[in-house]
C-alpha cells in the first residue's frame, strides 16, 4: 500500500506491507489525514534510523476489517481515530505506557492502518471526510488545555498567544461556543483578520504590539500557550492575579526565565496539558457534534505531494489545519 514514510533518514513516498487486523483491532481504509507539527521533528529525532516507519497521528476513513474480538464495530462504519495511545480515563497526566500515534507506532500517512478498537471512534455526522482527517490530535489537545486544565467557566476570557495553528484556532473556537471571550494575536496581518472574522476572537493583537498597555482595561482569567520561551513572560504578565496558565507545547526554546517572587506574589497556576484520554476525546466529539463545529481547514495535499504539505507546515503560512488526501 501508498505510504509516507521515514526511511534511512529521509521522507518519502513507499510501498509497504498492507496491515491485518488483531483480535481487538479493525483494519481502517483512510480517506484523509492530517498534519501535525510533531510529524516535522520525527525525522530529527529518528536521524537514519533503517526501518521505514508510517507517519501520521490524525485520520478518518471506513472499517474495512475487524479481528474475532472487536464488538464496537463492523465493517462499513465510518470512523475517525484518536491518536492518544493506551490512555483510557481522564486522569490528572497520561499513564506510563501512554504513546502519539505516528511514532513508535506506524500512523495514518497510507491506505490503510490497523489499530486497537479502543482507540477509533464513529465519525461525527456533520463532518466531510476532509473535517474528520484533520480534526482528533490537535482537537483533542485543545479540549483538555481549556477545559480539564484550564478549567474554563462561561464568561472568562482567555489569551491564546499564536493564532493560526491548528491547536490555537481549536482553542479560539472551542471558547467561543462555550461562551467565552477570546484574546490572541499574530504577526501576519492576515490571520489577525481571520482570526477576528472567521473564528470570532475578541481581540487580536499583533505579536509585536505592547500587550500589557493594549489589555490594561481588560481581565485575562486564563492564558493557554504552546509558543514557549518567546511568549511566555508576556503572557504570564497580562494575567490576572490567580489566573490560570496553561502550556502544551514549546515551539521555541523549552527554557524560560521566571520571576519566582512576581510568580508566588501573583499566586498564579502553572499548569502541565498534553493530549487527553479517551474519556475527553469522546467529550470533545459530542461537543463539537452538539455545537456544530468544523475544524478551520486550511489546504488539502494528495498524499504524493506530502514532502509538499510538511515543507508549507514547516513556513507557518497556514491558517488552521494542513490535511492529506489518501484516496
Amino acid at each position: 500500500m501508498k505510504s509516507f514514510v521515514h526511511h534511512e533518514g529521509k521522507l518519502t513516498i513507499k510501498d509497504m506491507p498492507s496491515p491485518t487486523a488483531l483480535e481487538n483491532e479493525v483494519v481502517i481504509s483512510l480517506k484523509y489525514a492530517g498534519l501535525n507539527r510533531r510529524d516535522l521533528y520525527i525525522e530529527e529525532r529518528r536521524k537514519d534510523v533503517a526501518e521505514a516507519l508510517i507517519l501520521g497521528s490524525d485520520g478518518a476513513g471506513i472499517v474495512e476489517s475487524t479481528g474475532k474480538n472487536v464488538t464496537r464495530f463492523k465493517e462499513g462504519d465510518e470512523v475517525i481515530i484518536n491518536p492518544s495511545l493506551r490512555w483510557q480515563e481522564n486522569s490528572e497526566a497520561p499513564p506510563e505506557n501512554f504513546d502519539i500515534l505516528g511514532m513508535p507506532d506506524h500512523g495514518t500517512f497510507a491506505e490503510k492502518i490497523a489499530i486497537h478498537e479502543d482507540q477509533v471512534a464513529l465519525k461525527p455526522d456533520h463532518l466531510t471526510w476532509e473535517h474528520a482527517g484533520v480534526l482528533s490530535l490537535a482537537a483533542l489537545t485543545a479540549y483538555r488545555a481549556l477545559f480539564t486544565k484550564g478549567n474554563f467557566k462561561r464568561g472568562q476570557t482567555v489569551f491564546i498567544p499564536g493564532a493560526g495553528g491548528g491547536v490555537a484556532t481549536y482553542l479560539i473556537i472551542f471558547a467561543k461556543h462555550a461562551g467565552g471571550r477570546v484574546i490572541t494575536t499574530s504577526r501576519d496581518t492576515e490571520k489577525r483578520e481571520k482570526a477576528k472574522k472567521i473564528l470570532g476572537a475578541d481581540i487580536v493583537l499583533s505579536t509585536n504590539s505592547d500587550w500589557e498597555e493594549a489589555l490594561k482595561e481588560e481581565t485575562v482569567d486564563i492564558v493557554i500557550d504552546s509558543i514557549g520561551k518567546a511568549t511566555f513572560n508576556r503572557s504570564l504578565a497580562i494575567l490576572k492575579r490567580g489566573g490560570t496558565f496553561v502550556m502544551f507545547g514549546a515551539t521555541t526554546e523549552d527554557v524560560v526565565p521566571l520571576d519566582l517572587r512576581h510568580f508566588f506574589y501573583g499566586q498564579f497556576k502553572l499548569v502541565g496539558s498534553t493530549m487527553g484520554s479517551r474519556e475527553e476525546f469522546l467529550d470533545m466529539l459530542s461537543f463539537i457534534k452538539d455545537e456544530g463545529i468544523y475544524p478551520e481547514l486550511d489546504k488539502v495535499f494528495p498524499l504524493d505531494k506530502a514532502n509538499d504539505a510538511f515543507a508549507y507546515l514547516k513556513d507557518s503560512d497556514q491558517f488552521g489545519k494542513v490535511g492529506l488526501k489518501i484516496k
